[in-house]
């Protein structure tokens, strides 16, 4: 498996490796409180700095490939998206860090930047992809299902959380070869 850091772009997100010129944009949508309450660690207000150092840090050490979500409708930076645990000797990467400002849920931004990310790595020669979420995140846990991501089960007491509290915590994959109908569940979500 071999997966570089590029843009990747349909008719609805541009996904571009993230910049320090994304940051700006970024801090602003990661202001709001809630969207960090079932994270591990904390990016909003003065914790912003140092969440995106971080992820431009382990983006230079070859740990990640950071995206900025850009709606190709209105230009605007929408979120944040990543591929993270790349193991190339194994074929197998997560993807996540995965969040949107309030104007980005609940359109094709989710769909359309995870049809772009499943199928690059894919593409790079990925067997399986992962993706987890707080166990009690059920809004995520409802877009992977919906996306045709496999639960997998639950690691408990998997993480602590920037509050000190432990999580729970859920896991979803596709693999390679259920790769073509999950792209062809995302693809008529995407023309629908």
């Amino acid at each position: 498996m071999k997966l570089d850091a590029a843009i990747l772009e349909n008719d609805h997100v541009r996904l571009e490796p993230l910049l320090e010129t994304h940051r700006e944009a970024l801090r602003d949508l990661a202001a709001e409180e809630a969207l960090w309450a079932l994270t591990t660690i904390r990016g909003d207000g003065e914790n912003f700095d140092p969440w995106f150092n971080l992820m431009l840090a382990n983006h230079a050490k070859g740990l990640q490939i950071s995206h900025a979500v850009i709606d190709r409708q209105t230009g605007e930076i929408v979120g944040h998206s990543a591929f993270l645990s790349i193991f190339p000797d194994h074929q197998r990467l997560e993807i996540g860090w995965t969040w949107y400002g309030p104007q980005a849920r609940g359109t094709k931004i989710n769909p359309a930047s995870k049809r772009l990310l499943l199928g690059r790595a894919f593409d790079a020669g990925a067997k399986r992809v992962e993706l987890k979420t707080h166990g009690l995140n059920q809004r995520s846990q409802n877009a992977m299902l919906k996306m045709g991501a496999t639960r997998e089960g639950v690691l408990r007491q998997h993480t602590k959380t920037w509050r000190g509290d432990w999580r729970d915590t859920v896991f979803f994959s596709v693999l390679d070869s259920e790769w073509p109908s999950v792209r062809d569940g995302l693809d008529a979500r995407l023309q629908a």
